[in-house]
């Protein structure tokens, strides 16, 4: 598995994200590729087995929720060598009642696919106060409630729509005066979140994961190229979370998963109930 560097420790600190070079290889990139080809096309609000079309009304694209529910493939990612040690890591606990039920938990977890003219606005940021995303480092260790892995399944750059972000912002405790109420001010002198002071846009090749704190301010560009953006986020937290989405893991995919990977997707399916107290 790989390591947590004290570089990677560093970055992430000051920045808020890493870039994991490489997390996937070209065996897994085909055959998760092959599978959102047969995916693709399910419509908002419709179901592929567990899988579930979704977006928020607007022109972000397509996402796929459940997206572990896709194959064996997907069901690899939820402890993938590349990045489990850095989830760990950063979301720490090890050791304490954050700990409880398991090593992570996973809250979110989907496929996204964007087309032309598609982009997602900029959202998130420390100054929201939020306690399920918030970036804490105390005594030595990191504590925190949401990092994400962010997976390039083709190479995102310039016109692509790559993901955009503003860095150390999970530390600022001043909204960024650019943008308000998660929208850009009416009449401004920026449009999209690529244009905002201080915005950097990611370009990633195939196969590279983006691993960042869910308070670092973050959306993404407008796509203006030809063809499509593929992504896949999985969005990792303490073993007390609970679902963001109403979605819940099926009986079949427990059953195949290993007891490792059975505690991160679903750490509290042990609980006590009056029935079995």
């Amino acid at each position: 598995m790989k390591k947590v560097s004290k570089l990677d420790e560093y970055l992430f600190d000051l920045n808020g994200y890493i870039i994991i070079k490489n997390a996937l290889n070209k065996k897994e990139l085909r055959d998760l590729n092959k599978i959102l080809d047969k995916l693709k096309n399910i419509k908002n609000k419709e179901w592929a087995g567990y899988v579930h079309g979704h977006n928020y009304g607007g022109k972000e694209g397509l996402n796929l929720q459940q997206i572990y529910e896709a194959g064996k493939p997907f069901e690899n990612l939820i402890d993938h060598p590349s990045w489990i040690n850095h989830m760990m890591h950063f979301v720490g606990g090890k050791g304490t009642f954050d700990q409880h039920h398991g090593p992570l938990f996973i809250d979110e977890n989907f496929a996204n696919i964007r087309g032309p003219g598609e982009a997602i606005g900029i959202h998130s940021g420390n100054p929201e106060g939020l306690q399920r995303n918030h970036y804490r480092y105390q005594e030595g260790k990191f504590h925190c409630s949401q990092v994400n892995i962010l997976l390039a399944l083709k190479d995102i750059g310039p016109g692509d729509g790559g993901t955009v972000i503003i860095p150390a912002s999970h530390k600022s405790n001043i909204q960024h005066p650019e943008f308000k109420n998660n929208k850009m001010l009416k009449g401004g002198k920026v449009s999209s979140a690529e244009g905002m002071t201080s915005a950097k846009e990611v370009y990633m090749k195939a196969g590279d994961g983006l691993v960042f704190v869910d308070s670092l301010c973050h959306g993404s560009a407008k796509r203006i190229n030809k063809g499509e953006r593929r992504i896949v986020v999985y969005r990792y937290g303490p073993s007390w979370g609970f679902f963001r989405h109403p979605y819940r893991p099926s009986k079949q995919l427990l059953s195949r998963l290993s007891k490792f990977q059975q505690k991160i997707v679903m750490p509290h399916q042990n609980v006590l109930t009056p029935d079995n107290k």
